[in-house]
């Protein structure tokens, strides 16, 4: 029996700044498994990312180094190295790093993350 497996490689230089207020890293974004998109979310420290919301997408955050604050509809969430939260989809959120060092996590979309489902809610504020 053949099996199709799929290996999407870590390449560094497919890190960018997303206008958002962080860095991605796409390490896993393709139809061939819609299902899940994961990407490396990094935030500097002292920064805050965009209110924004994910329409039909429930988004994870797995915290793997760095401290921070998840504003996630109208509850505030301190988390830290090991920590997940789940954001359901459409609700609005944020993050910022509120400690000494880079915040960096994977964010996990099932199902995938497409830039259609994506709303920046700080649109048009001044």
């Amino acid at each position: 029996m053949t099996t199709s497996v799929l290996v999407n490689r870590h390449c560094e230089d497919r890190e960018y700044f997303f206008d958002e207020g962080c860095f991605i890293n796409e390490l896993l974004n393709t139809e061939q498994d819609a299902a899940v998109s994961i990407a490396r979310a990094k935030v500097q420290v002292g920064e805050t990312t965009r209110w924004h919301r994910l329409q039909g997408i429930t988004e994870r955050y797995l915290i793997v180094s760095g401290q921070g604050t998840a504003n996630i509809g109208d509850e505030n969430i301190e988390l830290k190295a090991g920590d997940v939260v789940v954001i359901p989809a459409g609700v609005r959120q944020r993050i910022t790093n509120s400690g000494e060092d880079m915040l960096e996590f994977p964010a996990i979309c099932t199902p995938r993350f497409v830039v259609e489902a994506y709303e920046d809610l700080e649109a048009g504020i001044s």
